[in-house]
């Protein structure tokens, strides 16, 4: 299954109870692949309820990986688990398998297929500058600036977001560049693997 060219990934995205498992399942039988888990929830030991967990009883002998993997009081971030995640895709390679990256939290679907900016720090004397120019002026004259600095990153900001806008100007000035650049210079970590999405959704006749 593994490209000559290109390795291929495989990816079954959705929201809960949408038959990502099963189709995961039924993918991985069928094409000799291994599952990783990409639920921002499935990766704690202990949270059981309320996620696509698969017991171990229904796995069917293949291989789950990055699931029950950190303790609840420990931090993971959509950085560690793309590093995790493309780590483990190298190794599914490696053993001529085929990968299955299955979730349904999408901050680490993007963190592994498109890379994360992490930007610079925070600068508290420009944020401070930049708060005091939204609270006299109000927040949308942030959007004008940034529209006029950044127009990519003002289309996807809304124009009351404080917040975003606050840290996309932020660092504008402290970087020199916009975030726009920033993501344009940002890499996935699996850039030469060929990733095939498959997105579930659940018919609106049975959400009603």
């Amino acid at each position: 299954m593994v490209s000559a060219s290109r390795p291929r990934v495989v990816a079954v995205l959705g929201p809960t109870a949408t038959g990502k498992s099963a189709l995961s399942l039924a993918l991985a039988r069928r094409f000799d692949g291994e599952i990783i888990n990409c639920d921002s929830t499935a990766v704690y030991r202990g949270f059981d309820i309320g996620t696509d967990k698969v017991p171990m009883e229904e796995r069917q002998g293949i291989p789950h990986h990055l699931i029950d993997i950190v303790e609840p009081t420990e931090v993971y971030t959509a950085a560690q688990f793309a590093r995790d995640a493309a780590a483990t895709i190298r190794d599914i390679h490696a053993r001529g398998r085929l990968p299955i990256v299955v979730g349904g939290t999408g901050f680490y679907y993007r963190a592994l297929t498109r890379g994360l900016f992490p930007g610079p720090g925070a600068n508290p004397a420009v944020r401070a500058r930049l708060d005091a120019l939204a609270a006299r002026r109000g927040v949308e004259l942030l959007h004008r600036v940034l529209r006029r600095v950044d127009p990519e990153s003002a289309a996807r900001i809304m124009p009351r977001d404080r917040k975003r806008l606050v840290r996309a100007l932020e660092v504008y000035y402290t970087t020199g560049r916009t975030l726009t650049a920033h993501f344009a210079d940002t890499v996935s970590p699996i850039a030469d693997c060929e990733v095939i999405p498959i997105a579930l959704q659940i018919p609106p006749a049975l959400t009603a």
